[in-house]
């Protein structure tokens, strides 16, 4: 009588949890210096510094982290000296450069 209770339970259980929704997806997404939601493109920091970070990387070749730019100003002035020239990033850099 237990096993069959422990199993019955064990069902029910299996079977609630498929019927729970999936957890919203909250993760920001960035298309280049903009972040996408629902009404359209909106340029956040956020995805500015990421895109400065991306253009550092893969453009320049320098080791840069996104993390590391939202976190510390000066280090997004060191980047931004360095690249701000990039027509990409122009309007990013443009409180940072001289």
């Amino acid at each position: 009588m237990k096993s069959s209770l422990a199993i019955l339970a064990g069902a029910v259980a299996l079977l609630s949890a498929a019927a729970l929704p999936a957890p919203a997806d909250a993760a920001i997404k960035c298309q280049g210096p903009n972040q996408v939601n629902p009404y359209g493109l909106i340029r956040t920091p956020y995805c500015e510094d990421n895109y400065l970070a991306y253009v550092a990387k893969h453009y320049h070749g320098m080791y840069v982290s996104a993390k590391a730019i939202r976190h510390n100003p000066n280090y997004k002035e060191e980047i931004c000296r360095v690249i701000g020239h990039d027509i990409r990033v122009n309007d990013i850099c443009i409180g940072f450069r001289p």
